[in-house]
Parts: C-alpha cells; sequence; structure tokens
C-alpha cells in the first residue's frame, strides 16, 4: 500500500464498510470533489466541520528571482490559491502521529 490515499482507496473504503454498489460510490465521490472544486473555482470556502476548511486566498503580485539566473527579476503575477486549515479532530489526531515514522 503506497503513502498517498487515492481516491480509488476511498471508494473501496466505503463499499466494503455499506455494501453501496462501487459505481454508486465512485459516482458519489466524484460528484462530492466535483461540488468542492467548483465551489472554490467561484471563490467560495469550503467548510468540513471537525476535518478542516479550504480557504481561497489572494496572494499578492510580487518580484522574485530565477534561480537559475539570479541577476534577472521576474514577476509573479497577482492570484488565488487554495489554503488548508486543519479542524479541531483533525488537529488532535495529527498530534498523535509518531515524527519517527513520518
Amino acid at each position: 500500500m503506497s503513502t498517498n490515499l487515492t481516491k480509488r482507496e476511498i471508494v473501496l473504503e466505503i463499499y466494503e464498510k455499506t455494501g453501496l454498489p462501487q459505481k454508486e460510490v465512485v459516482a458519489t465521490v466524484q460528484m462530492t470533489l466535483d461540488i468542492i472544486m467548483h465551489a472554490l473555482a467561484k471563490g467560495r470556502n469550503v467548510e468540513l466541520r471537525n476535518f478542516g476548511v479550504l480557504e481561497v486566498q489572494r496572494r499578492k503580485a510580487r518580484v522574485g528571482r530565477n534561480p537559475n539566473k539570479p541577476e534577472t527579476e521576474v514577476v509573479i503575477p497577482e492570484r488565488a490559491v487554495v489554503k488548508f486549515k486543519s479542524g479541531k479532530i483533525l488537529k488532535q489526531l495529527i498530534k498523535k502521529i509518531d515524527i519517527a515514522k513520518l
């Protein structure tokens, strides 16, 4: 098993726990992700209680440098980014992680 949780693994776990047909589970998971994605694309924040909040934030324009050519300045335009803030229960679970195993 890989260290990353995939959409397929989420579908399989829901399928095993509920017994719902996999096609329905796949459609429901995809629909949920699509709704979240479209809400973020419209600039809306997504709040999932106890899990966390996905926030759309503005990054100001700034001047950066190309590491290969430090003498060249590059203008990085203003843009929107998504930031995740973990919820209360997730924070508690993360505190219990054995750092040495990461």
